[in-house]
Formats: C-alpha cells, sequence, structure tokens
C-alpha cells in the first residue's frame, strides 16, 4: 500500500528520477518550453517552481541551493538573472502544462510545459487585447443553430475609362 505516497516515481528508481529532473529543469529554464509526456511535466512543474521561487531572493545561499537542484551553471545563472526578476511579483504559477494529445509509438499522452511569463504569442495577444478594449468596445455576433450562412463573393470587374469625343 502506498498511502500517503504523493512521489509519482515515473517507473524510475531514485537516482534516475532525480537525473532526469534536473536535466528537464535545466531544459526548460534554458529553453522556457519543452515538449515531454504528460506525466513528467506535472512531476517537473513541482521541481521547477520550488526552484523558482527561490530564484525570487537573490542571494549566495538561494544560489547554492538552486545549483545543487539543477547542476548546471547556465541555467542557475539564467534562473537568477532573467527569470527571477521577471517573476518576482507573480505569487506562484510560473509554469502552464498545455496536452497536445497522444505520441503515435507507444499513445503516451504528450504535454507542452513552458514558462507563463516567457510565452511571446500570448503575452503579445494579451496586449493587445487590453489595448483594443479601452479604445473601441467590439461586439460579438450570437449566432443561431441555421449552421454556416453562404458568403456571396463579387470578383471585381476592372473599369476602363471611357474615351469621351472632344470634337463632337
Amino acid at each position: 500500500m502506498r498511502h500517503g505516497d504523493k512521489v509519482n516515481n515515473l517507473s524510475r528508481t531514485k537516482a534516475h528520477r532525480d537525473a532526469l529532473m534536473k536535466n528537464m529543469a535545466a531544459a526548460l529554464i534554458m529553453n522556457k518550453k519543452i515538449n515531454t509526456t504528460l506525466p513528467k511535466a506535472k512531476s517537473l512543474r513541482q521541481y521547477v517552481e520550488k526552484l523558482i521561487t527561490k530564484s525570487k531572493t537573490n542571494s549566495t545561499h538561494s544560489r547554492r541551493v538552486v545549483f545543487s537542484y539543477l547542476q548546471n551553471k547556465e541555467a542557475a545563472k539564467e534562473i537568477f538573472d532573467v527569470i527571477g526578476p521577471k517573476v518576482g511579483d507573480r505569487p506562484g504559477g510560473y509554469t502552464r502544462i498545455m496536452r497536445t494529445g497522444f505520441r503515435l509509438g507507444d499513445a503516451a499522452e504528450t504535454a507542452i510545459i513552458e514558462l507563463v511569463d516567457f510565452n511571446e504569442v500570448l503575452l503579445e495577444a494579451k496586449a493587445a487585447k487590453t489595448g483594443e478594449a479601452t479604445t473601441e468596445r467590439t461586439r460579438k455576433t450570437r449566432r443561431g443553430r441555421g449552421g454556416k450562412k453562404e458568403v456571396e463573393t463579387t470578383t471585381p470587374v476592372a473599369v476602363t475609362p471611357e474615351k469621351t469625343d472632344s470634337a463632337a
């Protein structure tokens, strides 16, 4: 029985699981987004969120603690110099997991895990949406059950200027 055992072992030994989490955390910190299986992404979220919370306080002790988890100098530098200051005011929830379907080879459920404040596409869309809402209010059209309506398209006809007789 595994009462109270909240660790997802991912069918790996402790050493293998630790190495997996270190490598995946370093890859996520360096690339800001990685594609993996859903159980690995959920385990990685717990691992990385604790490290990002530590990186909010830029002290020697917290740097040493984070480095002991990552074992990667570049990732430790990145988390303190880039990620920590950017998420300083956020009270948690630094990562987002999006399910992407099933892998063809073994039908494992895959997911993308990314750092929330580093998704440029969503940030631009959010800024555009808030900017649009303040200047002009757009109204969405409610559609009934009638299905799609056919739209008539007309092709533009080239208009040639008529020649006028100046002698007449």
